[in-house]
């Protein structure tokens, strides 16, 4: 039976767009909090969902150059419960009503926006005319116009926008950019990524994620995106065009409104293809692997919040990647934290995740025409690569 959701209740469902792995055991335990450098950047978190509780509010105990700042909610009994946990006082909590006043808090200079895809537009806007930095939750919004709105709207207040891309910060894609970059399998030919989960309308966080209105995609948007910006980043280059296909079941009650199993194909100007799926009625999946002339190279699971692997194949007593894991989602706010402060470049930003939208948005478009190609109009060009730029270090 579909549930009904309330506006406050599909705010805080606000959980990013991936499984809910948790963070590995070897990882400092949360409850831990960690000494903050000096000039640590005070965050307000917004939406106290499963991604905000799970992951983001603990690496904020872990992290040395971020701190959490105040809390955003519709629901004033969590986030006092919340705020009393991570030590912050009352006057730390906003309701999304009373959110602009955050603009007289000078203890926030980052806001993360952690809401329903329809939502980030908004907030982000908002967020910029308070004074503040954002980070915002992936896909980056539902339209393009939505994208473009933000992006202009951080330029306007002269403040950053980072979109929440975590792989770009996490160790095992980092490192399998580098060997990607050093030539170890050969020429690329193919980067072939499987996105997917079980979704299940009792889970309220699942509704929103299956109402394309709030979600802008289904699967595609929540899961495909994963695979079309680790494409990207491997191969370091932009499709010229894209292909898609679509198998839904419409008498699912779950897919009344969004596409379920979306495959799609995408052509580079080197020659390499990328292709991928993503599925909302499958065992969660997040894996990719890259193939080339001489070796492929194999990351499954590769994206979810630990216990990602990675692996060679195909040549002879090649050495295996080894690679440390840390917390991502500390990694990445500690990142933000440096380009809020000049310390690093902004390697994700908003024009980052307008690249994805517009690749999202063709795929549909190839959808809706039976698989017909869509190009990918050109001029995107990434200002950083993550392989050099975020430098993780690692054995390989």
């Amino acid at each position: 039976m579909e549930r009904e959701v309330t506006r406050r209740g599909v705010i805080e469902l606000g959980m990013g767009a991936a499984l809910a792995i948790p963070a590995a055991g070897a990882m400092a335990d949360a409850a831990q909090a960690q000494q903050k450098s000096p000039g640590s950047v005070g965050y307000a978190v917004v939406g106290l969902g499963k991604l905000s509780i799970g992951q983001i509010l603990p690496a904020l105990k872990r992290t040395k150059n971020a701190h959490l700042a105040a809390l955003v909610s519709g629901s004033p009994e969590k986030a006092k419960r919340l705020a009393a946990e991570y030590g912050l006082p009352e006057t730390a909590i906003y309701s999304y009503d009373t959110f602009d006043s955050i603009a007289k808090d000078p203890n926030i200079q980052v806001v993360y926006i952690v809401l329903p895809n329809s939502m980030h537009a908004d907030f982000t806007v908002r967020a910029f005319k308070a004074g503040k930095h954002v980070l915002c939750e992936k896909p980056m919004a539902v339209t393009l116009a939505e994208c473009e709105r933000m992006i202009a709207a951080g330029k306007a207040a002269n403040r950053q926008l980072m979109i929440a891309y975590r792989c770009q910060y996490e160790p095992v894609n980092v490192t399998a950019m580098q060997i990607m970059r050093k030539g170890t399998l050969g020429t690329p030919r193919l980067v072939s990524a499987v996105m997917g989960k079980q979704t299940d309308l009792s889970d309220p966080s699942d509704v929103w994620r299956l109402d394309m209105a709030m979600s802008g995609g289904g699967a595609l948007a929540d899961m495909g995106i994963y695979g079309i910006n680790a494409t990207r980043y491997l191969l370091l280059e932009e499709p010229v065009e894209v292909r898609g296909w679509a198998r839904t079941d419409r008498n699912d009650p779950r897919f009344k409104t969004v596409d379920d199993l979306i495959a799609w194909q995408m052509r580079f100007p080197s020659g390499a293809i990328g292709e991928g799926s993503s599925c909302f009625s499958q065992p969660g999946t997040m894996s990719w692997q890259a193939i080339g002339s001489d070796r492929r190279m194999v990351a499954d699971p590769g994206c979810f919040y630990g216990g990602n692997s990675l692996r060679i194949v195909g040549g002879k007593n090649d050495p295996q990647p080894q690679v440390k894991e840390m917390d991502q989602f500390g990694n990445e706010m500690n990142w933000f934290a440096d380009v809020v402060r000049g310390k690093s470049p902004n390697v994700s930003p908003g024009e980052e995740g307008l690249q994805d939208m517009r690749i999202i948005h063709a795929i549909q478009q190839s959808v809706a025409n039976g698989g017909a190609s869509v190009k990918i109009a050109g001029g995107y060009r990434r200002a950083y690569d993550p392989a050099t730029t975020v430098g993780i270090r690692t054995s390989v």
